[in-house]
């Protein structure tokens, strides 16, 4: 009988939850202590997913069903393939580092703050592994309670409560519209062929006429745009980011923005395929312009999480400009380019989060000089620079060249102009990281700052790892992914003949 590793995932954090509920609030070290090794054991259940898993077949894996509400073909439904496997690894990894990350920077509420933290951990586990669509929906809106929680109590004082309505106002309003859409594809399933289900899988065989997919497509895709964030969908972000505390950030920028592109990935592309066909210019000069925008805007930037959070446009427009191909280089580059941006992206979160512990300020202008005082800080810093700016040899590089290499087979002047993107990361972060490390020292505070910690080393030595790993050895990760993207690339081709017939129908009807 196969373990129900899945399940175990998904309610190991909720188990957790159960045993902070009962330990004394006032002992946060003990609680800090119980989260850390309930993370670690989610991390050690995970791992025999990628051990065990075929990287030969597409075919969901370590498939868990048990019928549910069957009246209503609904079914706990969970499975893996190579999409979703990178994504959860990821996430069972960061989530260790991001409580060793809040042992200095929580004192308030730990209790609580640790119990939002395995929740938001079991809500972001069931989003990658359902494969029912009102499960899925369910874990999509459990997840953003706890985010919710974390920047509204735990950010900022100034804005927090400001940034964390945002957030949930953008997020629940695109989650809606996705609702009524999952809502019209269940009934139109049922008129086709007489039985009612939200399987995923099935639904994906089901004959859609075009004008419905024009508008079910738009739906979805507005959820997960808001959620990747696309320009013009990402006012949110900035804010949510600046406000939440540190480890906020990095589970936000690692994790539930993937949420977005996996959205796409998962559920708009496969079930509206001539629809996403038809949209494909739409979405990928949203992406370009999230590419450059965002460079640009992040250039003038006076905060270093504000940066950052910009910075996020500009990658994950570049995620988007890969899925967005349907070639093989630029949607597998696009998924390790998820990876590699919750790596760096969340690396250089707690490495803003080292700093403001040690000063109080995320203001580029009040830093400078920190080499000195801080030299294995700082070479962490630059290693994580790199990274983000896509430096051979590092993990950066592999996924945009792999998107510009789809891109370019598409559209060479999408490529040109994506290309421009790089330069501007390279100008903005080298820019940024001459200033804190190498600048003139503005403050003299900043002669007194200690170096990291082991604890801090603890926590950025495995970043550091799987960056490297991945610039030198990327195949270790593709590998994973391959048949699952070919499976989907041929899926996608499929439907580029039915879509340019069918789209002559759409606009023969509108007219």
């Amino acid at each position: 009988m196969q373990l129900p590793i899945l399940s175990i995932l998904i309610f190991l954090p909720i188990v957790g939850i159960g045993i902070l509920l009962i330990l004394d609030r006032k002992r946060h070290k003990g609680l800090k202590i119980a989260t850390l090794i309930i993370s670690l054991l989610e991390f050690l259940v995970s791992l025999p997913l990628w051990f065990d898993f075929n990287s030969q077949t597409a075919a969901m894996q370590f498939v868990e069903r048990r019928e549910w509400l069957p009246t209503y073909g609904i079914s706990y439904y969970l499975g893996i393939d190579g999409f979703s496997l990178l994504l959860i690894m990821l996430t069972t990894f960061l989530t260790p580092l991001c409580v060793l990350a809040t042992w200095d920077d929580i004192q308030v509420r730990v209790k609580e703050f640790m119990v939002c933290l395995l929740a938001l951990m079991a809500g972001m586990i069931g989003v990658f592994v359902s494969l029912d669509l009102f499960l899925f929906y369910v874990f999509w809106e459990v997840m953003l309670i706890p985010m919710y929680l974390l920047i509204g109590v735990w950010g900022n004082p100034a804005r927090r409560v400001y940034a964390a309505i945002k957030f949930f106002l953008f997020t629940m309003f695109g989650s809606l519209l996705m609702l009524v859409a999952i809502l019209v594809l269940y009934f139109h399933y049922g008129k086709t062929t007489g039985t009612y289900t939200f399987d995923l899988l099935k639904l994906y065989q089901v004959s859609i006429p075009f004008n419905m997919q024009f508008w079910m497509f738009l739906a979805f895709g507005l959820a997960f745009a808001i959620k990747v964030p696309m320009f013009p969908f990402h006012t949110w972000l900035p804010d949510a980011h600046t406000e939440a505390p540190t480890v906020g950030s990095v589970i936000l920028a690692a994790v539930l923005l993937k949420m977005g592109t996996y959205g796409f990935l998962r559920f708009n592309m496969p079930l509206f395929a001539e629809a996403a066909h038809y949209f494909v210019p739409l979405f990928s000069i949203l992406a370009l312009i999230g590419i450059v925008y965002g460079a640009l805007v992040s250039m003038v930037q006076k905060d270093l999480k504000r940066l950052i959070a910009f910075s996020s446009v500009s990658h994950l427009g570049f995620v988007m400009l890969g899925l967005f191909t349907f070639t093989m280089p630029g949607v597998q580059g696009g998924i390790i380019q998820m990876i590699n941006h919750g790596l760096s992206t969340g690396a250089l979160f707690l490495i803003v989060g080292v700093i403001y512990e040690r000063r109080h300020t995320r203001l580029i202008s009040e830093f400078g000089g920190l080499a000195t005082p801080m030299p294995v800080y700082a070479i962490i810093f630059m290693i994580v620079t790199l990274s983000s700016i896509g430096l051979p040899g590092l993990n950066g590089f592999v996924g945009e060249f792999l998107i510009l290499l789809g891109t370019f087979q598409v559209n060479k002047l999408y490529a040109v102009i994506a290309a421009t993107g790089v330069i501007f990361a390279a100008c903005y972060m080298l820019w940024m990281f001459q200033r804190v490390i190498f600048g003139k020292v503005t403050n003299e505070k900043n002669k007194d700052l200690k170096d990291l910690s082991w604890r801090e080393i603890a926590i950025f030595a495995p970043l550091i790892l799987f960056i490297i790993w991945i610039g030198v050895y990327p195949s270790t990760f593709l590998d994973k992914t391959k048949a699952s993207t070919e499976n989907f690339v041929a899926m996608m081709e499929k439907a580029k003949s039915t879509q340019v017939s069918q789209s002559h129908v759409f606009k023969g009807e509108a007219q």
